[in-house]
C-alpha cells in the first residue's frame, strides 16, 4: 500500500464546506445529520450558510472540519464500496485532523468525535484569555533554529514551536510579547518572513495546559478501539495502534509540537508515495511537496474528485 489518508486542521474551514458532498451523496447528509444531532446544534446549517465568523469559533470549526473529512471517507466506503483499509497504509492529521482520522479509521464513533472536538474548541479557547497569547508562522527557517529563537525569545514568558509543517515552515505559539520578539530573533537566524496568524488563541504550547486537563477528563470516558488502519501521531511522528496510548497522546498533543515534516518523512519512509487529504481544503496536499518533492498530493473533497478517485484505486 503506497498511500496514506491525511486529515486537514483548523483554517480549512469555509462557508458552504460540504454543501456540494451533501447534495451527491445520503451518506454525507446522514454524517452531517448525525454530528448536528450529536452536538444539538444545527452545525450543518453554519457550514452551509455561515456566518463565517462563527464557522470560524474554534468549537465550531473543529467539529465541522472533522464532519466533511469523515463524510468523504464513508462516502468512499458506502457508496464506493472501498473500505478504508484496502486503501490507506496510514491515516494522520493535522492537529484536529487526528481526531478526523481516528473517526475515519473506526478508532471513535462520530458522535463521541463530535463532542470531543466542540470540548477541546471550548477548552482551547478558554485556557487563555483573547488577546493575551499569539501564533506567528516563520517562513524560511527549520525546526531547530526556530526553537533555539523561541528559547532565547522566552525571557520568562511562554514561546514555542507548535506546528513543524516542513519546507521551512514553522508556526510558533505563545504570550503574545514572546511570540513578537521569537519573530526577531528567528529573523537573526534566517528566518525570511514572520506572519501574525489571526488565530484566537495560541494552540500547542504550555498555555494550553488547561485545555488537556479538560482533554484527560473527557478522553477517560469514551470508548476507544484500534483503528483499522495505522495513526500517525502528531506527536510522535509514528504508528500508533493501541487505544491506551493514544488517548494518552492526543492529551500530550494539546500542548504538544505538531511534528508534521516528520510524520510525512516517517511514511514515506514506511513506502507511501502519495497522500490524499480528505475533507475541506487542500493545505495538506500543497505542503507534501515542499517535504518531499518525490511525493505527491491529492485533495479529495468534492464528488468529482471522489468519483475520479474511485476509478482508479
Amino acid at each position: 500500500m503506497d498511500r496514506a489518508f491525511v486529515f486537514p486542521g483548523q483554517g480549512s474551514q469555509a462557508v458552504g464546506m460540504g454543501v456540494d458532498l451533501a447534495e451527491a451523496f445520503r451518506t454525507a447528509r446522514d454524517i452531517f445529520q448525525e454530528v448536528d444531532e450529536a452536538l444539538k446544534q444545527n452545525l450543518s446549517g453554519l457550514m452551509k450558510a455561515g456566518p463565517e465568523a462563527e464557522l470560524t469559533l474554534t468549537e465550531n470549526a473543529q467539529p465541522a472540519l472533522m464532519a466533511v473529512s469523515v463524510a468523504v471517507v464513508r462516502v468512499l466506503e458506502k457508496d464506493g464500496g472501498k473500505p478504508l483499509p484496502g486503501l490507506a497504509r496510514f491515516v494522520a492529521g493535522h492537529s484536529l485532523g487526528e481526531y478526523s482520522a481516528l473517526a475515519a479509521s473506526g478508532a471513535l464513533s462520530l458522535a463521541d468525535t463530535a463532542r470531543l472536538l466542540k470540548l477541546r474548541g471550548q477548552s482551547m479557547q478558554k485556557a487563555v484569555p483573547v488577546g493575551v497569547g499569539a501564533m506567528a508562522a516563520l517562513l524560511g527557517i527549520e525546526l531547530e533554529p526556530a526553537q533555539d529563537a523561541c528559547r532565547e525569545a522566552a525571557q520568562g514568558g511562554v514561546v514555542a514551536v507548535a506546528n513543524d509543517n516542513g519546507g521551512g515552515q514553522v508556526v510558533i505559539s505563545g504570550d503574545k510579547q514572546a511570540v513578537d520578539r521569537a519573530i526577531e530573533a528567528a529573523k537573526a537566524r534566517g528566518c525570511k518572513r514572520g506572519m501574525p496568524l489571526p488565530v484566537s488563541a495560541p494552540f500547542h504550547c504550555p498555555l494550553m495546559a488547561p485545555a488537556a486537563e479538560a482533554m484527560a477528563d473527557a478522553l477517560k470516558d469514551v470508548a476507544m478501539r484500534a483503528p483499522n488502519v495505522p495513526l500517525v501521531a502528531n506527536v510522535l511522528a509514528s504508528e500508533i495502534v493501541d487505544p491506551a496510548a493514544i488517548k494518552r497522546h492526543l492529551i500530550e498533543q494539546v500542548t504538544g509540537l505538531v511534528r508534521w515534516r516528520e510524520s510525512v518523512q516517517f511514511m514515506k519512509a514506511a513506502g507511501v508515495v502519495g497522500l490524499v487529504e480528505c475533507g475541506s481544503g487542500k493545505v495538506l496536499a500543497g505542503l507534501v511537496k515542499r517535504i518531499d518533492k518525490d511525493m505527491t498530493g491529492q485533495t479529495l473533497g468534492t464528488p468529482a474528485e471522489i468519483e475520479a478517485f474511485l476509478k482508479t484505486a
